[in-house]
């Protein structure tokens, strides 16, 4: 895929911000599209469905973790990535970004060289999924070609990463990965993301799909099993 057929979508509050960030990855070719808030950003979503979202997280009104979580509610966008730009601390930040379902996030200020860095980074991950690609494991099928997961038939919505972690799990039921393989596998070599990253999704993938099925080695990191 061609940078020029790229689709990003850049929400932040502070027009100086949004002129940076668009005038620093126009210049690369992509196709860029603006909004001031979060309400201007899901109706920019649903019209453009884009691969890439970077969202301020605080801005007025309705703020970048409500505007997440409801792009993810977007069946459209299930595949896009959607990283945060905040200027908060280290933790706080990596732990509210991952809870809202993004996939990274960058920090303020903004280094124009690093931010390009940092989304050609993010897209290389877009990648597509060979269709028709079934995974069946117990009362779990998933559709990788359409990004669907059913449990017993009933649909379950998972951001793109938890998405992703589980197929993997999957894949190689009963063995063992490491936090530090799933990052890999999962994030890339590029982007620097900690261990309870991890952590934090496998959480919320056993929320959905059962405690049961995903196991702790401890001192190792975590298995699929029916």
């Amino acid at each position: 895929m061609e940078n020029k057929e790229i689709q990003i979508l850049l929400v932040d509050d502070e027009p100086d911000i949004l002129e940076i960030l668009e005038y620093n990855l126009s210049k690369e070719g992509y196709q860029i599209s603006l909004a001031e808030n979060g309400k201007q950003a899901l109706k920019k979503a649903k019209k453009i469905n884009p691969h890439l979202v970077i969202l301020d997280m605080m801005m007025p009104g309705m703020d970048g973790i409500e505007t997440c979580k409801k792009m993810r509610k977007i069946p459209a966008m299930q595949n896009s990535i959607i990283t945060f730009l905040t200027a908060l601390s280290e933790d706080l930040k990596e732990m509210q970004s991952y809870e809202a379902g993004a996939d990274d996030y960058i920090t303020k200020p903004i280094r124009p060289k690093v931010l390009v860095s940092k989304v050609k980074a993010l897209l290389r991950r877009f990648k597509t999924i060979a269709k028709n690609q079934l995974l069946i494991s117990g009362d779990l099928s998933i559709d990788q070609s359409a990004f669907q997961l059913q449990r017993n038939g009933e649909n379950i919505h998972l951001p793109r990463k938890e998405f992703e972690m589980l197929v993997l799990l999957i894949s190689q039921e009963g063995k063992v990965f490491s936090r530090e393989e799933i990052l890999e596998k999962i994030w890339g070599k590029e982007v620097i993301v900690g261990d309870r990253t991890v952590d934090v999704h496998i959480r919320k993938l056993r929320e959905k799909i059962g405690k049961e099925k995903i196991i702790t080695v401890t001192g190792i990191g975590y298995k699929y099993v029916v």
